[in-house]
């Protein structure tokens, strides 16, 4: 019975866990979810191919990008630089006019200050006058030489006179007619004469002398004459430089303390003139871009100050050294603590065509890149794969 009873406790337990039989199907329909398990693994073939590809891809970009390379060599480290004139004055003096002012745009020839010329004038006044008594006195030159040629025509006369006088002495003398005291007489007389010629010949050599050696010469080109002409002009020269003018087109540049009644000595310099028709570039390139770059190639320029806009430059000349060499104190590398660093070297570049209506100030930040023509190549990439291996 109770074996039965257990059988008959069983049945019961199924039969009331019978309404549940509804639910297979819902186990059936979770059971047939799993199919699209297929899809995930070609989406992990896709993602190793893309893994293999991407990679593949950049090597093959990055070798395209180094063999076609090379040919454009830029730098940042570069300025726009203007040239810078001193400027000073030829003559000292109290300055009596100043038309300028700190950072003021002049075209050459604009005054830019006047020194008091009274001074000037007066010593050029002194110089007229020293010309016309250098004038003068080779006039009086002149009348001397003719002067002492008259003597010597005269003294050349009285010779032939006494010479004649004696001759005559000396024949009355042998015919016993003379006495002797007349033939020394005559003798003597003779004597004097032949002296005073040769005074007169004296006398024309040193007045040709005076003359410079020609007694025609002309009166402006006697040496006396020429150097109170010299004189003259440097008088003149001086009045001029009084005045003093642009030299070029450009900006003044520290001028706040030139004022009026400043006296300035010679050659003092007193403010600066940058000139803005002379514009050009100074590129510092690394000693390794410099291989192929030679002056005449085609450059472009780009300044901070006008990052829009670019221009066109030549490469103009490469530097005769690195900036080390010519630094105020250059690096000894035999110390034996060297170390090896890139070096940089100056490169001039010429713009081409600057903008005028641009304000280009010396000085500007820019970025340079230079068209050097060459690429890299195929051989120089398997040439350098050679080498690494």
């Amino acid at each position: 019975m109770n074996a039965v009873t257990k059988i008959d406790e069983n049945v019961t337990t199924l039969e009331m866990e019978s309404p549940a039989k509804p639910t297979a199907p819902v186990s059936v329909a979770l059971a047939e979810k799993p199919e699209p398990a297929p899809r995930k693994k070609a989406r992990r073939g896709g993602r190793f191919a893309l893994m293999v590809a991407l990679p593949l891809a950049l090597a093959a970009v990055g070798t395209y990008v180094y063999v076609t390379g090379g040919r454009y060599e830029e730098t940042e480290n570069a300025n726009l630089r203007q040239a810078r004139i001193t400027i000073s004055s030829d003559t000292a003096g109290r300055v009596v006019t100043a038309d300028i002012a700190e950072n003021q745009v002049v075209k050459k020839g604009d005054l830019l200050f006047a020194i008091d010329p009274q001074p000037y004038r007066i010593a050029l006044a002194q110089a007229d006058a020293a010309v016309a008594a250098a004038r003068l006195n080779v006039e009086q030159l002149r009348a001397a030489y003719n002067q002492a040629m008259a003597q010597e025509r005269s003294a050349a006369s009285e010779v032939d006179y006494s010479q004649s006088q004696y001759d005559r002495a000396a024949d009355l003398a042998n015919k016993g007619i003379n006495t002797k005291s007349s033939l020394d007489e005559a003798r003597n007389d003779l004597d004097k004469a032949k002296q005073q010629l040769a005074v007169a010949k004296q006398g024309i050599e040193s007045a040709k002398a005076a003359l410079g050696g020609n007694p025609d010469i002309e009166t402006d080109k006697h040496p006396t004459v020429l150097a109170a002409l010299a004189a003259r002009d440097k008088a003149a020269y001086d009045l001029e430089q009084t005045t003093v003018q642009a030299p070029a087109d450009g900006i003044i540049a520290q001028a706040s303390s030139f004022k009026v009644g400043q006296f300035v000595g010679v050659g003092t310099p007193l403010f600066s003139l940058v000139e803005t028709d002379d514009t050009w570039i100074d590129a510092n390139f690394k000693e390794t871009q410099l291989t192929h770059m030679k002056p005449g190639q085609k450059a472009d320029v780009v300044l901070d100050t006008y990052p829009d806009k670019t221009f066109e430059a030549t490469v103009q000349a490469v530097g005769a050294g690195t900036g080390a060499e010519f630094s105020l104190l250059p690096a000894q590398n035999a110390t034996g603590n060297w170390v090896k660093v890139t070096q940089r070297i100056p490169v001039r570049l010429q713009l081409t065509d600057p903008d005028a209506k641009l304000a280009l100030r010396t000085g500007m930040s820019a970025t340079v890149t230079v068209d050097t023509g060459v690429s890299r190549g195929f051989p120089h990439f398997f040439s350098h794969a050679a080498a690494a291996e």
